[in-house]
């Protein structure tokens, strides 16, 4: 069996790696966690086929996990009736208790799904159901799964059947599910948590998408030197990678509707063609942008210590600049606190 992650930069093309491995004579499953990306593999497979084949399944994370890991063997049991997003607020349940895992309207909690199918005794039938209706398992933005959801990704690669995953590690700006210390530091450091895949078997990929497509050699220098994410470009056009300092150019971009703004967060509380800066991740259809930084960033960047903000915070900046298919400006949000609803 081929096992396989391969770890990728922004833009590199990702989600068009995995379509390029689909087929009409393999039953293939992809899974992902953003909308963003669901809707991407979406058209990109109605795009390559013309239609959308019926040996392949694309879903949403938790309608895997739920749907297709938990229902079949579970669900008549305990008779959950759906999926509980919020955390458990009672915090003196226990884990031999019930309500530990399911509220009292009967739905199970997002974040003990995994837990609970470990704990059942089911996880060699739920192999056995992958193996036996599909060929090849594909996750794509597997930097997002984490909590006890990696714990099952690490069963579910025991399964005779080829696997890719991909993704890009310094993306991480969301979690499948979190539940208190369970792989809390698991993405602290990048050779940790490669080390983790490779006792699960796999072979590490950190080459065949480590240039982008989108960003200019100019981003990814900038991304590289200032962030220390290391990025490469396939393109050769240098662009414009500045701060604004006066305010009637930041005023320019504030009002120019072809420019994205890219907030920290809150972005809709802002008059203008905004996003905030994780949120922006898997878009690619943006040209120049224009990067946001509030005050502890600000304060980062003019001391060249960009790379020393918080993990969750550079990786969101990261998000926010490889966003960029050409110009990436920042501007200080001193500039842009008289538009601020």
């Amino acid at each position: 069996m081929d096992k396989r992650v391969i770890f990728a930069v922004a833009g590199s093309g990702k989600t068009t790696y995995i379509l390029n491995q689909l087929s009409l004579d393999k039953r293939s499953i992809i899974i992902t966690y953003t909308n963003n990306n669901i809707k991407n593999l979406k058209n990109g497979i109605i795009e390559k086929f013309g239609f959308f084949p019926d040996n392949i399944t694309l879903l949403p994370y938790f309608s895997f996990i739920y749907s297709f890991c938990y229902k079949p063997f579970l669900s008549y049991k305990y008779k959950t009736k759906g999926i509980n997003y919020n955390l458990n607020p009672n915090k003196f349940a226990k884990q031999k208790d019930l309500n530990y895992y399911i509220d009292k309207n009967g739905r199970i909690y997002s974040n003990r799904i995994s837990k609970m199918l470990a704990l059942s005794g089911e996880l060699d039938n739920v192999i056995y159901r992958i193996e036996k209706y599909f060929d090849n398992l594909f996750i794509d933005e597997i930097q997002d799964f984490a909590g006890n959801d990696f714990n099952l990704l690490k069963t579910i690669t025991k399964a005779n059947i080829d696997m890719l995953f991909v993704g890009d590690f310094y993306q991480h700006t969301f979690d499948t599910s979190r539940d208190g210390n369970v792989n809390k530091n698991l993405h602290n450091d990048f050779d940790k948590y490669k080390a983790h895949f490779i006792k699960m078997g796999l072979k590490i990929d950190t080459k065949t998408l480590s240039n982008s497509y989108r960003c200019s050699p100019s981003v990814c220098e900038f991304i590289t030197d200032s962030l220390k994410i290391e990025i490469n470009s396939h393109k050769q056009n240098d662009t414009e990678v500045r701060m604004i300092n006066n305010k009637e150019e930041a005023d320019e971009l504030y009002y120019d509707k072809k420019i994205v703004k890219l907030f920290y967060s809150e972005h809709f509380k802002y008059n203008c063609f905004s996003r905030n800066w994780g949120d922006s991740k898997g878009e690619n259809h943006y040209n120049d942008i224009c990067v946001v930084l509030n005050k502890k960033t600000m304060e980062h960047y003019n001391n060249n210590k960009l790379d020393e903000l918080p993990s969750q915070t550079r990786n969101k900046l990261y998000v926010a600049c490889s966003r960029a298919n050409n110009n990436l400006y920042f501007v200080n949000a001193e500039f842009y606190k008289k538009f601020k609803n």
